[in-house]
């Protein structure tokens, strides 16, 4: 049985599970913000129509059923089950196309289904498992040669700290206090490292900004706080 998952970060994410499709709420009205930016740099650089593509960290499924509803065939995967059940409603609800979930974890499926997949994402999960390199390596292992992989974490320095933790959830309230833990964000190099050790060529960075004076979500390419990264199956 894996173990690759922390019982606390679990249960944080059940206990909001029901705020997952409430554009509005504290918890996770900033990812439908960003979702758009994500998307769109993930289909620029891969483009999404006709491809197998795996959600890792699916969640609610914001990331997931757009994704489908750009044209591709999506199996988003977690381990928090009342999130899934979210998803797989909200997939009904919304007659999303081409799109299935599975509580499973990537390491699992990764033994189970090797390189089945044109398009592999892992967005906003890496800092809450405590083994995020092994998520890489199945990763790698899951998707195609010459497919692309793409994860997004947040950066590990002092104003990461101030911007996502300080500003974000206990001044401006974008987020739940207790969200993320500081030791667990992820430097680039790091990241970096890890994808390369795994069979990876890293090909694009993209930083992410907020603007709480405009209340809108930029991509910049300043990768000191939130940050995404393209890779490739080589």
């Amino acid at each position: 049985m894996n173990s690759n998952y922390d019982l606390a970060e679990l249960a944080k994410f059940t206990d909001l599970a029901h705020d997952w499709w409430n554009e509005d709420s504290a918890s996770f009205g900033a990812l439908h913000k960003i979702n758009p930016l994500r998307l769109g740099w993930i289909n620029d650089i891969a483009p999404l129509k006709d491809k197998r593509v795996l959600d890792v960290g699916a969640g609610g499924g914001i990331l997931a059923d757009s994704m489908a509803r750009a044209g591709a065939e999506v199996l988003g995967i977690d381990l928090g089950a009342q999130s899934l059940q979210i998803a797989k409603l909200h997939a009904l609800e919304a007659r999303t196309p081409n799109i299935q979930y599975e509580t499973i974890s990537a390491e699992e499926l990764a033994e189970k289904r090797p390189a089945s997949f044109d398009v592999v994402t892992c967005m906003e999960m890496l800092e809450h498992v405590p083994d995020p390199a092994a998520i890489v390596q199945a990763c790698a292992r899951l998707v195609n040669p010459k497919g692309w992989v793409f994860f997004s974490t947040i950066n590990r320095n002092p104003k990461a700290f101030a911007s996502a933790i300080v500003a974000g959830e206990y001044l401006l309230g974008l987020l739940p206090r207790g969200t993320h833990e500081y030791a667990k964000f992820i430097q680039p190099a790091e990241l970096m490292r890890w994808v390369r050790n795994n069979g990876l060529a890293p090909k694009a960075m993209q930083g992410l900004t907020y603007n709480p004076i405009t209340q809108r979500y930029a991509l910049t390419a300043d990768a000191s706080v939130n940050y995404m990264i393209a890779t490739q199956k080589i």
